[in-house]
């Protein structure tokens, strides 16, 4: 049995479910009809975002299917034995919304939008003179799949494209960087950086106060992987010093923000709630219904996680 729980959306994934996968029984698990599930015949899940112990009243899981990319809250969770495989998705829509969402926050950095809401808000009229796009130089930290689409997609565009990842990587048009020194070479160069990378053990605080000093003077950050890979205070200090132009924030440390945190205010900071890029319900199930059938035939999984890289 194949067991089903959503925040939200729960009645269109469903249907997708017994639509893609007529061979399954499926179920939706919601507060009030938890007695409908039989705990002991589920064997697969696919889940975003279970209240604490949800997992561990179905003592026969064998697969947690994510409705997302991002894994970091399941393994911290102590309701999942190790024994149980984790699947991610593989791209499932986000990609194009991630571009999307990385190429608004470039263009607001190339066309001096920042700047020219400060004039506004001053009853300046000063214009400045346009940049070409391969003026600028773009850094990329994280070339998964989502990273390695929008470098990809901004290079195409003509931008100067730089990536890091922690391993040698080759993505045509895009001069791809690899271990510390690699990294700290990548940060000195970038106009605006992209961080696209999961939350690891390694990834935390990536970006230090060293770190983000190397960045050029003026340079952009735009944050749409983790809200662990930066140190929040760090940042903040580099703001106040004017030392960046802006930084552009959809994920932190601690989400929902808290109220009274300095970014809600921070003249320098663009901030949006986790919504760079959503997960697409028909292509999820589409992926997830291709894992079982994979699974069946004794094949390997596509996104299956891996514990002890943390993705």
């Amino acid at each position: 049995m194949l067991c089903l729980y959503s925040r939200d959306q729960t009645d269109v994934y469903l249907r997708l479910l017994h639509e893609a996968l007529p061979e399954w029984k499926i179920l939706a698990w919601n507060e009030g009809t938890e007695d409908a599930v039989d705990n002991d015949a589920v064997t697969h899940v696919v889940a975003w975002g279970a209240p604490p112990g949800f997992f561990a009243r179905f003592r026969h899981l064998h697969t947690v299917f994510n409705l997302g990319a991002g894994v970091d809250a399941l393994l911290k969770r102590d309701d999942l034995s190790a024994s149980v495989t984790i699947v991610r998705l593989i791209d499932a829509g986000m990609a194009r919304q991630m571009t999307e969402y990385c190429l608004y926050g470039l263009l607001h950095y190339q066309r001096e939008m920042d700047i020219y809401r400060r004039q506004q808000l001053a009853e300046q009229w000063v214009p400045h003179d346009a940049r070409r796009m391969s003026d600028l130089r773009i850094g990329i930290l994280g070339l998964g799949e989502l990273g390695s689409r929008v470098a990809s997609d901004l290079s195409g565009m003509g931008y100067r494209v730089q990536g890091w990842a922690r391993q040698a990587r080759q993505i045509p048009g895009v001069a791809c960087r690899y271990g510390e020194a690699g990294l700290d070479a990548l940060l000195t160069e970038a106009d605006v950086l992209f961080c696209l990378l999961p939350a690891t053990l390694d990834t935390r605080h990536l970006l230090d106060s060293r770190r983000l000093a190397l960045l050029p003077e003026g340079a952009a950050v735009i944050n749409a992987g983790r809200g662990s890979l930066i140190d929040e205070e760090a940042l903040l200090n580099r703001l106040d010093r004017d030392c960046l132009r802006f930084a552009m924030l959809d994920v932190f440390a601690v989400e929902p923000l808290p109220s009274g945190h300095r970014f809600w205010r921070h003249p320098r900071v663009l901030m949006t709630p986790h919504v760079a890029a959503d997960t697409m319900p028909a292509e999820a199930v589409a992926q997830i219904a291709d894992n079982l059938r994979r699974q069946a035939a004794g094949l390997p999984m596509k996104g299956r996680v891996e514990r002890s890289r943390g993705y």
